[in-house]
């Protein structure tokens, strides 16, 4: 065990598809790990790692280090600064505030500054990845904030994944996120266009999937996405609903910042047409299957063995 693991004591809060694998990172690696999720049921199952639970994330105040990783920024706001707020007891907070959410950025600088008038350093520290990522640890991880704090954090940032890039003080890393989740939808939705382009003029998909995987334009998420791609395998990983809440975001700064994305426009309003569909809660790469309606083209798994490059 690496002594750095157990300098701080650890909280963590939310324990969802992405929060509960990374958790379970920093328990197995022997951190003291404290874990609070709104249904306390999700986050029990972090004791066979040596984790244990709380009832609320103002049970974590006490611990050195908290990490967040909720859905929304009102969520962020709520476990932060809400009446059961890890920062809302008067007697104690914690040093440090590590936010791997995608909220936005003003959230993120209210929660800066919440946590300045408390003592507490914030790093925003959002993430590229799924929960089979993360499992992999293949995570990697973009990060702003205090540097003093940065390096306290690292030993634990490093533990989660293979890439952590610090780029600066204050909220910096959250534009680096929403700009790869706006990079991301728009990807996804060219990647599921030039599929069934290829299928229709009678390229199994599996064959079109390995050539591209294997080109210059080939990349680990063209790889982890083909299984889905080529068997139909929509597994949840990440919903439609949150990647349209990411292009809203970055769309949202592109207008401030007068910044035209004529691109991600058209991939929110296609996102838009896939949940008006009913695709809800199920995996983005359903995009698939609303470009193969459009195009006239019924899919079907092709039950090929392919390997998604994580392992």
């Amino acid at each position: 065990m690496d002594a750095s693991v157990t300098t701080h004591t650890l909280g963590w809060i939310g324990t969802g598809r992405m929060g509960f694998p990374m958790a379970a990172r920093l328990a197995k690696a022997g951190g003291k790990v404290a874990a609070y999720n709104r249904t306390r049921s999700k986050a029990e199952p972090l004791s066979q790692y040596g984790a244990t639970t709380v009832a609320a994330p103002a049970d974590l105040a006490d611990r050195d280090i908290v990490f967040t990783m909720v859905s929304t920024s009102e969520d962020l706001l709520e476990v932060t600064l809400g009446q059961q707020g890890v920062l809302s007891r008067k007697d104690r907070v914690p040093k440090i505030l590590v936010d791997s959410s995608t909220v936005s950025q003003e959230a993120s600088e209210k929660l800066r500054a919440e946590a300045a008038k408390r003592g507490t350093q914030l790093l925003a520290a959002p993430v590229s990845g799924n929960g089979k990522v993360v499992k992999a640890g293949k995570l990697s991880l973009v990060v702003s904030g205090p540097k003093a704090a940065f390096d306290a954090a690292k030993p634990y940032l490093e533990l989660l994944g293979t890439g952590v890039s610090y780029v600066g003080e204050g909220d910096v890393a959250r534009i680096v996120k929403i700009c790869h989740n706006v990079f991301l939808g728009v990807v996804i939705q060219s990647l599921c266009e030039i599929t069934v382009l290829a299928q229709k003029a009678g390229v199994p998909r599996h064959a079109f999937l390995d050539f591209i995987n294997k080109s210059v334009m080939g990349s680990t998420f063209t790889r982890y996405k083909t299984p889905a791609l080529v068997n139909l395998d929509f597994t949840t990983t990440f919903t439609p609903y949150l990647l349209r809440k990411d292009l809203e975001l970055g769309l949202s700064a592109a207008r401030s910042h007068e910044i035209p994305m004529p691109l991600a426009t058209a991939t929110r309003d296609i996102i838009q047409s896939l949940m008006g569909h009913g695709y809800l809660d199920t995996d983005f790469a359903t995009l698939l299957l609303l470009q193969a309606k459009n195009s006239g083209l019924e899919l079907k798994p092709e039950n090929v063995p392919v390997n998604d490059g994580l392992s």
